[in-house]
């Protein structure tokens, strides 16, 4: 049984987070397909793999895109003309959504032994990364900086 979460109240409280609270909404919304099975794993500090379980297709039968903050993975098996007495392994055409943080891009993508691996890597730009502020120590700023504070201590 799904529960439905109610994020009104972050509407409130927020300002600039507009797509992750429509990310939010969008998931509670959005059916569950499981299939076909994945593991999303950390292998670096930024630097994450999304692998799926594809057995029996091939690379040509699989297709990648990467949209700005979306990865999307569809394959679509050809189906050959056999009269299967029993079938057991999925092969049916599939479309894989995955939401990506900012800044997140699309690597290489290998597809071995049934498994297909994308890499992911999380870039900032240089202006977004942290940055340290120097501090001067100057007698004229720090003599500055002490009249600033009698001032204000003089208003209150």
């Amino acid at each position: 049984m799904r529960k439905t979460v109610d994020i009104s109240p972050l509407f409130r409280s927020s300002v600039g987070f507009d797509r992750f609270i429509d990310t939010l909404e969008n998931a509670s919304r959005e059916p569950v397909d499981e299939w076909p099975p994945c593991d999303i794993v950390k292998t670096a500090e930024d630097e994450y793999a999304i692998t799926l379980a594809v057995p029996g297709y091939s690379s040509d039968a699989l297709t990648i895109v990467h949209e700005p903050n979306r990865l999307t993975v569809t394959g679509e098996k050809l189906h050959e003309d056999r009269e299967y007495l029993h079938r057991g392994m999925e092969d049916r055409p599939f479309r894989k959504r995955f939401d990506l943080a900012d800044h997140v891009t699309a690597g290489e993508a290998e597809l071995a032994n049934g498994l297909l691996t994308i890499s992911l890597k999380r870039e900032l730009p240089e202006e977004m990364k942290p940055r340290h502020i120097a501090i001067s120590s100057s007698p004229a700023s720090l003599k500055a900086n002490a009249n600033k504070a009698k001032s204000r201590k003089q208003a209150a």
